[in-house]
């Protein structure tokens, strides 16, 4: 037991190291707004199904900041909820609202919004930055060319 209370700073020390590599590593990825330069063309046989916008009575909460959008070098990678990342779908990372929320995002420079689904973690480094959308997302949102969007977002109830 002594030995594990020994090695416990050393473990705190290690694990601080991770983070602050993975932090960088997602820095540099260009993680959100820095995708915007990339030209990407959605693939053939991406599937969407339209989803009917849910009324006002859905809204259990509001918040507004920033949107950023991801996708390129992170699609086909493991989300945090476990799930495959698609660029494709309807999804967003939010830090804190569980895995499988619906949130309504309303960009609130063109009034355009979509309903998203959150299936992983961030955005992480700017606070004002709420949540990172799939491309297919920031597309419906018309926030491709800028990057970064002021958004409202309206979690929805469980259906």
């Amino acid at each position: 037991m002594p030995e594990i209370v020994r090695s416990r700073p050393r473990l705190v020390g290690l694990i601080a190291a991770a983070l602050a590599v993975a932090f960088a590593a997602s820095a540099a990825a260009g993680c959100g707004g820095g995708q915007s330069a990339r030209a990407e063309t959605p693939g053939a046989g991406a599937a969407e199904s339209p989803e009917p916008a849910p009324s006002d009575g859905d809204v259990t909460s509001t918040r507004r900041g920033q949107a950023t959008w991801y996708g390129g070098r992170f699609h086909g990678r493991t989300t945090a909820s476990g799930e495959t990342f698609n660029k494709h779908e309807l999804t967003a990372a939010h830090r804190e609202l569980g895995f499988g929320t619906r949130v309504r995002v309303t960009n609130l420079d063109n009034d355009r919004s979509v309903v998203v689904r959150i299936n992983d973690r961030g955005p992480f480094g700017n606070p004002r930055r709420i949540i990172d959308v799939s491309r297919r997302a920031a597309e419906k949102l018309g926030m491709i060319g800028d990057g970064v969007a002021p958004v409202k977002l309206e979690i929805l109830a469980d259906d």
